[in-house]
């Protein structure tokens, strides 16, 4: 299985603009550009579309792992905030942080626990970044 999206930039860094599309249209010429990325700009940018991916990844992990302790979430909502920083290195992205409330009937908060520590270590976005940035993980039954 291959998913493909594209990018394209006209002009240098800090005065230039692109945009970005993916295979399936649901991002169609999406507007990004320096202050996008590091300013307030309208627009998005490439670690906006990391949280969305890693948000989506880890909610869908967590439904998995639930089904297999015979659980069925009535609803999993996911945010995460992507830490983009300058280091040494320069500019990397330092620290994901994912929140999630599930409503879950039945669930104890062991199982659930053990759910959620379960999709944070085995979602594909989460291993893409395991040894290299922090993943904090606020999970919790409502």
């Amino acid at each position: 299985m291959e998913r493909n999206a594209s990018a394209v930039w006209n002009g240098g860094l800090k005065d230039g603009k692109g945009v970005i599309s993916t295979a399936s249209g649901v991002l169609k010429e999406t507007q990004y550009s320096f202050s996008t990325r590091f300013e307030n700009g309208i627009g998005t940018n490439p670690e906006e579309l990391i949280a969305a991916a890693h948000a989506g990844c880890f909610t869908m992990a967590l439904s998995a792992q639930l089904g297999n302790a015979n659980l069925t979430p009535e609803s999993l909502e996911t945010t995460a905030v992507v830490k983009f920083e300058k280091t040494d290195a320069g500019f990397t992205i330092t620290s994901i942080h994912l929140t999630t409330r599930a409503k879950v009937p039945g669930a104890t908060e062991s199982a659930f626990e053990t759910a959620a520590q379960n999709a944070k270590s085995g979602c594909p976005i989460s291993r893409l970044f395991h040894g290299n940035t922090e993943i904090v993980l606020d999970a919790k039954l409502v």
